[in-house]
């Protein structure tokens, strides 16, 4: 019997039975044919096309597993970051719309049986943030796009330095305070003397104003009233001379306090003690889980320095040479007796030998093996030190 033509009412049926999905057991993945029924399925197996087919994966089905597996999470990561971004959404939802194109990669021909195992896999690789609950497996994918991590980084640098600046001007304003309260003028307390007279015939003179003047009996008043005049004037002209000094010491402070933070300008340019801490041949731990479980926790050493705040570190363990941001790796700490290298403040570039560690305080003792000071023992916390290659 002939083919039925194109506008035949069979062949419309046809068609309209093979559109959306058919079911999975009569989906042929090696041959990528999707069969309507029983009976169709298995007059493909009998197939020679399909028959070939089977041939080549049973030289090296691993190869064909990989394949496919490849194929299924690019599709899926691909469906996860266009449709939902980094928004944590159920994984059904997701593998409900991936199914949805009809010559997708089924699963059952990937390395994964389950949807959950391949929830899973992709939080241990690092792909997405994976966490169960009682409604089921949640995934949130993570953009590792460099210009995406670039600009998340200068966020974060700049909320740092906004934070800076909100605690620099509040410790200034502590400082004018405190020096606002220490510049008060304290008023000196009377002091009290003996009164010592050298001869029984001299006079007693009292001292009234700012001239002294030595009187018989006969001109104690004039000379009390005068006395008298003579203080009042030298009273009205202390205060005036004291509202003066004051206003004067009100200007001074103010322009010494522009010197002092100029002065605090230049020596903060010149502290010994930097943001950045990266040098050479030193042992780092890689504490960030965008690379995935195959490098977090993981040992490495520095091999170059870039830009001050970046590195170029080599795996301890497998060899493996990576690209960091200092935020990225934290400072290792040997056991007592071996050599470490001072990373920061006043011994900066120094090598030096572990004494003792003080867990209280955070900070271990090294003992100075360079430079002048070599023999000196100091306490430097645990983020200023690191072991050495």
């Amino acid at each position: 019997m002939g083919k039925a033509d194109f506008l035949s009412p069979k062949a419309i049926a046809n068609r309209i039975k093979s559109k959306g999905l058919q079911k999975l057991r009569w989906y042929c993945q090696m041959c990528q044919k999707q069969c309507r029924d029983e009976n169709g399925f298995k007059c493909h197996c009998m197939a020679e096309s399909h028959q070939r087919q089977l041939l080549l994966a049973s030289e090296d089905p691993n190869k064909f597993m990989d394949y496919f597996s490849d194929e299924f999470k690019n599709d899926f990561i691909e469906l996860l970051s266009r449709r939902f971004g980094t928004k944590r959404v159920h994984n059904n939802i997701i593998y409900n719309e991936y199914i949805n194109f009809r010559e997708h990669v089924h699963m059952n021909s990937t390395q994964w049986e389950t949807l959950t195992d391949f929830t899973k896999w992709l939080g241990r690789e690092g792909l997405c943030k994976v966490d169960e609950t009682p409604k089921g497996w949640y995934v949130q994918y993570i953009d590792r796009d460099p210009e995406t991590i670039r600009r998340q980084e200068e966020q974060a640098r700049k909320k740092k330095q906004d934070l800076d600046d909100e605690e620099r001007s509040a410790k200034f304003i502590e400082e004018q305070v405190r020096r606002g309260r220490d510049g008060k003028e304290v008023e000196e307390s009377p002091v009290f003397t003996e009164l010592i007279r050298e001869s029984e015939e001299e006079k007693v003179a009292f001292n009234m104003g700012a001239s002294s003047c030595v009187a018989g009996p006969s001109k104690v008043s004039s000379a009390l009233g005068a006395s008298a005049l003579k203080a009042a004037a030298s009273s009205t002209k202390r205060k005036d001379t004291s509202s003066d000094g004051r206003a004067d010491k009100k200007k001074k402070s103010a322009l010494e306090e522009i010197i002092e933070m100029e002065e605090k300008k230049k020596k903060k340019k010149q502290s010994v003690r930097t943001d950045y801490w990266l040098q050479p041949n030193i042992v780092v731990k890689v504490v960030t889980k965008r690379l995935g479980e195959k490098y977090h926790k993981k040992k490495a050493v520095i091999t170059e320095v870039r830009d001050k705040y970046g590195a170029v570190v080599k795996m301890i363990d497998s060899g493996d040479k990576l690209k960091l941001d200092q935020n990225h790796v934290e400072t290792v700490i040997p056991a007592p007796g071996k050599r470490v290298l001072i990373l920061n403040g006043p011994h900066r570039d120094t090598e030096a030998l572990l004494e003792g560690i003080d867990e209280k305080s955070f900070s271990a003792t090294l003992e100075l093996d360079s430079g002048p000071q070599k023999g000196k023992r100091v306490d430097v916390p645990y983020e200023d030190f690191s072991k050495l290659a």
